[in-house]
């Protein structure tokens, strides 16, 4: 792409309005761009994978399963969200296991950083309704999360105050668009057969459980330990928590019987409350992935693609726009992550 010599006043179109799109078009926007959003949903995204995230910002609890670029990416974005979102929930992230998982916790604790050990006293410190439960946890300070439904609204406003243009219900293809043009359609992106890398993308279920009480409080994310069904339960606000579990290699946008049952039972083994909590949604969306589960900002010439952020969305989002920037500015590359064709 020729870059111009006053590079902060290149219009930026951008396609997508989930998270990815979202943090690229906040950048871009203040640092000067001209920018406008195409979004095929409303404002109410329904047609976006960021709206049946988790929201963690967990880049050292990552590192159990995920290559170092992610917890790279991760730790970065932790400043930005900071920087460009200061009210940003930092209470950490809580890791637990009933004795019977002792060795997915101790392999767990072995593979991660940035945690203390922490006992049952300090637990019920950080987190009452687990008081007297768990005799050990992993506490991981640096870390937070966001809601998705309403940080993303947030966000969008912070857009439109910067003079961003957000067209929703606006379908268009990035190749159609004139001048600079980012593509963050995630799956959606894999009708695109003129683009080799978005061919190689594949959807990667996640499924929730919304429920409300008044039995249960959380401060933070807490994951608990099972060798078959690791577990995540969120806070969420109005008395809401989201329950989790880790990704399904399946297509299918659905919930099962039988991974309801396990989210639940889970949910259980995490405090027995949970069984007369009311049941708020039912819900699964489906991850861009590309074959090895990292992300990558594709360019060719003044199209520029950024995909394939799986399950980490939230997290690397932030780092993911900076790199964008540096590139459109100045040329910088991250040959972990950029690839010009």
């Amino acid at each position: 792409m020729a870059r111009s010599s006053t590079p902060s006043e290149t219009p930026v179109s951008i396609v997508g309005a989930g998270i990815g799109g979202t943090w690229q078009a906040l950048l871009f926007a203040k640092a000067g761009h001209p920018v406008t959003v195409y979004e095929r949903s409303g404002r109410d995204l329904t047609q976006s994978t960021s709206v049946h995230a988790g929201g963690m910002l967990a880049p050292w609890c990552e590192q159990e399963a995920a290559e170092p670029i992610i917890t790279r990416l991760g730790a970065r974005s932790l400043s930005l969200w900071r920087e460009h979102v200061p009210d940003t929930v930092f209470n950490g992230s809580l890791v637990i296991a009933h004795p019977r998982d002792r060795t997915d916790f101790e392999r767990f604790a072995r593979m991660t950083a940035h945690h203390e050990r922490i006992h049952d006293n300090r637990i019920g410190e950080l987190e009452p309704a687990l008081g007297g439960r768990f005799r050990e946890a992993l506490f991981f300070a640096e870390e937070g999360h966001v809601e998705p439904r309403r940080v993303l609204p947030s966000l969008h406003e912070q857009l439109t105050a910067h003079g961003v243009a957000i067209r929703f219900d606006s379908t268009c293809e990035p190749r159609d668009l004139d001048g600079l043009v980012i593509d963050c359609r995630g799956l959606a992106a894999r009708e695109d057969v003129a683009t080799e890398a978005a061919g190689n993308l594949r959807g990667v279920k996640g499924e929730t459980i919304i429920v409300e009480t008044n039995e249960i409080s959380l401060s933070r994310p807490v994951r608990l330990m099972h060798p078959r069904w690791p577990l995540y339960v969120v806070p969420r606000a109005d008395n809401r928590i989201m329950i989790g579990a880790t990704s399904l290699e399946s297509e299918d946008n659905g919930m099962s019987v039988r991974s309801a049952l396990e989210l639940l039972s889970m949910a259980y083994a995490v405090h027995p409350a949970f069984a007369e909590a009311r049941i708020v949604e039912f819900d699964s969306g489906l991850r861009p992935a590309y074959p090895d589960n990292l992300p990558r900002i594709t360019i060719e010439g003044s199209q520029i693609a950024v995909n394939g952020l799986y399950r980490h969305g939230f997290l690397i989002a932030p780092a993911l726009a900076e790199m964008t920037l540096a590139y459109v500015a100045r040329g910088a590359i991250d040959n972990e992550v950029i690839r010009c064709n």
